[in-house]
C-alpha cells in the first residue's frame, strides 16, 4: 500500500477494494487523475484508493500518469536530540529539493538541506520511508517523490533561511516543539517523525 498526499488528503494505491464509506474505489488502469485530485481538493471526501490486482506494479503504474519530480530531503538531528526544521508557506516542513543533474540522491538530500539552513558537517545515519505529493505547477499537477533521510550534525553555527525559495524561518526543535509544529505541517512530514 502506497499513499500519495493531495494536501493532507491521501490517495492511497491498494490491491484490496472494500466498501466505500469516507471514500472511493477507483479501478487504477482507469482511473481520471485530474478528476481525483478535483474530488480530494473540493469536497468532504477523506480519500481515494486507487485499485489494481498485481501490488508490484502500484507505484510504477500510478507515477505514470502525471510527471515526477525527484527530490532529496533530511530529517536532521543535532548532539542535543533537536530536530531541524524550516518555516515556508506559513508551515513547518523538513529542508528538501530537487535533484540536479546527475548527482546522487544522498548529495541532493545533503545539498538542499545546507543550502536552505546554513548547517553543515551532514552524514547520513539511514535513508527513510519515501514520500509522495502531488502539487501544481504553471496549471499541471506533478508528482512530488520525496526521498528522505536520516542525518545527524555537531553543527552549532547560525541557521540561515534561505529567502529566495519562501523560508522564513528555520530552527532546531525539541521534542514538545516538534509535537506542537507537527499541527501546523504536512501529513508526510507527520509520516517520518
Amino acid at each position: 500500500m502506497y499513499k500519495i498526499f493531495v494536501g493532507d488528503k491521501p490517495i492511497i494505491l491498494t490491491t484490496v477494494v472494500e466498501q466505500e464509506t469516507n471514500f472511493k474505489n477507483y479501478l487504477l488502469n482507469t482511473v481520471n487523475v485530474g478528476k481525483v485530485i478535483k474530488e480530494l481538493s473540493t469536497t468532504k471526501l477523506e480519500e481515494v484508493r486507487l485499485i489494481h490486482k498485481n501490488g508490484e506494479k502500484l507505484l510504477n503504474k500510478f507515477l505514470k500518469k502525471l510527471p515526477n519530480v525527484i527530490a532529496g530531503g533530511g530529517k536532521v538531528i543535532n548532539d542535543n536530540n533537536e530536530i531541524l526544521f524550516i518555516y515556508r508557506n506559513d508551515k513547518w516542513d523538513l529542508p528538501k529539493g530537487k535533484i540536479e543533474g546527475t548527482e546522487s540522491i544522498e548529495k541532493t538530500a545533503i545539498r538542499e538541506v545546507t543550502e536552505e539552513t546554513g548547517v553543515a558537517g551532514l552524514e547520513i545515519t539511514k535513508p527513510l520511508e519515501t514520500t509522495y505529493h502531488i502539487f501544481k505547477r504553471n496549471g499541471n499537477h506533478r508528482i512530488k517523490v520525496t526521498y528522505w533521510f536520516e542525518m545527524k550534525t555537531s553543527f552549532n553555527g547560525n541557521l540561515y533561511a534561505q529567502e529566495e525559495e519562501g523560508i522564513t524561518k528555520v530552527e532546531w526543535l525539541n521534542h514538545e516543539q516538534t509535537q506542537k509544529a507537527l499541527g501546523n505541517s504536512y501529513a508526510n512530514i507527520r509520516l517520518l517523525i
